[in-house]
């Protein structure tokens, strides 16, 4: 006999329907799963700093930030006093909040699967994390300090406005990084000056459908499943920012898996946890792009 990398299983009409025992067309189950496609995330690298367990003691901390354009020199007189000026400082306030899910799963279930699914609904509840992580970062980019309104698709000229708003007006932040949701990235890729060779200088865009720099920037996207971005709305939002002031990261509790047993209810499972806070450091180190 062959060895087959399936199961069949015979299923048998019943009284109601048919001849009693009757086979049925037999019904394969491949013991494969075909796992959902992973979803494109911000990384965390793009934060300007990003605190650890073991650098947050208490329940929250706070960060402090100079004041941009204190403490000025004067021209003073011959024989005048010499006037006092100190630097100015504001902080911000990181409160790491928990978030977390259960799993339970009955000895039934595991005994009669074909997949381990305590093992792999806890890999999904991982992904499920990292997922809430980049929710958290939006939310926070959302409150820029300027936006862009634009059209029904983003312009070069609204790219390079949110461009000088955070690199002018006494702002002197530099546009390091250019994060945008499918919606935009499908306006950039109907924008000529970033497609034809003999504009853009290269064919990146056509050859990966991405291009890596624009205007210097770094460029990246995210996804627009409900389970990353804020709101709908968020597919068609383009955040300009300089990664080294915009926003930071908490991790109070990183990613902590605990396994229990109930034998009361013939269940085992997992409780999959996590404490972290994402806050915008300056919100004038990041403008906001927004379409209709």
């Amino acid at each position: 006999m062959f060895k087959m990398a399936f199961k069949k299983i015979q299923e048998y009409i019943g009284l109601s329907t048919g001849t009693p025992g009757t086979l049925l067309i037999p019904k394969l189950i491949m013991p494969v799963m075909i796992e959902e496609v992973q979803k494109t995330l911000i990384p965390r690298e793009m934060a300007a700093q990003v605190w650890g367990p073991t650098q947050i003691q208490g329940s929250s901390f706070s960060v402090n930030l100079e004041t941009p354009n204190t403490l000025n020199v004067r021209q003073v007189g011959e024989g005048a006093e010499i006037p006092l000026d100190a630097q100015e400082y504001s902080s911000v306030t990181f409160t790491p909040k928990k978030y977390g899910v259960a799993i339970r799963i009955t000895t039934e279930m595991m005994e009669d699967s074909q997949f381990e699914l305590l093992q792999r609904n806890i890999r999904i509840a991982g992904r499920r994390f990292a997922e809430n992580e980049t929710k958290l970062i939006l939310t926070a980019l959302d409150s820029a300090n300027t936006t862009v309104a634009g059209g029904a698709a983003v312009t070069i000229a609204n790219i390079t406005n949110a461009m000088a708003n955070i690199e002018g007006a006494n702002a002197d932040f530099k546009a390091t990084d250019f994060l945008f949701g499918k919606t935009m990235l499908n306006h950039l890729r109907n924008i000529d000056t970033f497609v034809e060779a003999n504009k853009a200088g290269n064919t990146e865009m056509l050859n990966r459908g991405f291009i890596g720099t624009l205007y210097g920037m770094t460029c990246a996207t995210f996804s627009s499943s409900s389970t990353v971005v804020p709101a709908a709305a968020n597919a068609g939002y383009g955040y300009v920012f300089d990664r080294s002031q915009c926003y930071g990261i908490a991790i109070k509790r990183d990613l902590t898996v605990e396994n229990f047993m109930l034998p009361s209810f013939d269940m085992e499972g997992a409780a999959i946890t996590q404490r972290l806070d994402v806050q915008l450091l300056r919100s004038t180190a990041v403008s906001r792009i927004t379409t209709a």
